[in-house]
């Protein structure tokens, strides 16, 4: 049950999601740099699939769409018209069984909520550090920058159905909770509140694990789902850090999936980092060397040689909310 209300429009988008699923739809989101090339190619300037309307935001022509999923649509109010073709407003991503929603392509708008290529690593991460999790007892999960809400969700299909869980999905932007109450509701993951919070500043709960995939990049035109703040993108996850660690429950753990600009061979924000975690116990990982690679040609990273995708992993080993003692250990 999601906590929030669902209106006319959102209970329609829901319904879209579950015919998809029933449909066996499955789509992999790549980078928009892919998404665009696929795109550009002679034959596919309009969608002839339904993986081409939800998928790769091709226009269409409502003829070739099914009635069922048409009118649906246009009871989410999640199309627009191109003269005499269509286009979905939306698209839907699958994830091993789960199915989101999230912005469709190009996501240009200050507000649009993104998945893609990071999102699939960024499950992998949650997967390597809690799928053998014998934790039996109830659980609250925060996710921070929750976006369309997959780390979450994601993270809830992984713990064993039977343990009572408490799932946060959190995010500065209004769209991205909305997808995410959405989201949680087309994939029926039982009990999930929705928090329009920056960070953490409206979470009072001490939670048990926190995950966040922020943004990482430094994005001229400040889009909240794609701009990290800084000198070199990595200000925002500098701040979730800071402000998570208060607010684990003893034996809590912080995951933290986001990118490390590389200079010379030193990580940048490993070397930030490290002086923000003295006394406590983290493992920190390079899980891909080379990401957004084109960002490299923007001014802003003409020192940078690479862009790293990392995971930081962190436990309080003891303490309260407002000064958590964690024991050292690298």
């Amino acid at each position: 049950m999601v906590d929030r209300m669902l209106d006319p429009r959102d209970a329609a988008l829901v319904d879209l999601g579950r015919q998809l699923q029933r449909r066996g739809y499955c789509f992999t989101t790549v980078t928009p740099t892919t998404h665009a090339r696929v795109n550009g190619r002679s034959g596919n300037e309009v969608a002839s699939t339904i993986e081409d309307i939800f998928g790769w935001s091709r226009p269409f022509s409502p003829e070739m769409l099914p009635d069922d999923l048409l009118r649906t649509l246009y009871d989410g109010d999640a199309m627009v018209r191109h003269g005499d073709l269509c286009r979905s407003t939306v698209r839907f991503s699958t994830l091993e069984q789960q199915l989101f929603m999230h912005s469709a392509f190009p996501t240009e708008a200050s507000d649009a909520v993104f998945f893609g290529p990071d999102t699939y690593r960024f499950a992998s991460a949650l997967r390597s550090a809690f799928c053998r999790n014998g934790n039996e007892s109830a659980v609250t999960i925060v996710d921070i920058g929750c976006g369309s809400g997959v780390g979450g969700l994601y993270l809830r299909s992984l713990l064993p159905a039977h343990i009572p869980v408490d799932l946060i999905l959190s995010d500065i932007n209004p769209a991205a909770t909305r997808f995410a109450a959405i989201n949680a509701a087309i994939n029926g993951c039982g009990q999930v509140r929705t928090v329009q919070s920056d960070v953490v500043s409206r979470i009072s709960e001490l939670a048990d694990i926190i995950i966040a995939n922020p943004p990482y990049l430094v994005d001229g035109a400040e889009r909240v789902y794609r701009h990290g703040g800084g000198a070199l993108g990595f200000d925002l996850s500098l701040r979730i850090v800071e402000e998570s660690l208060p607010h684990l429950a003893p034996g809590g753990r912080l995951l933290l999936y986001t990118g490390a600009p590389i200079i010379q061979g030193a990580d940048k924000f490993r070397e930030a980092i490290i002086q923000r975690l003295s006394g406590c116990s983290y493992t920190y990982e390079e899980c891909d060397p080379d990401v957004f690679g084109e960002e490299l040609d923007a001014p802003s990273y003409a020192s940078v040689d690479r862009i790293a995708a990392v995971v930081l992993n962190v436990t309080a080993h003891g303490g309260t909310r407002h000064g958590p003692h964690i024991s050292s250990q690298h």
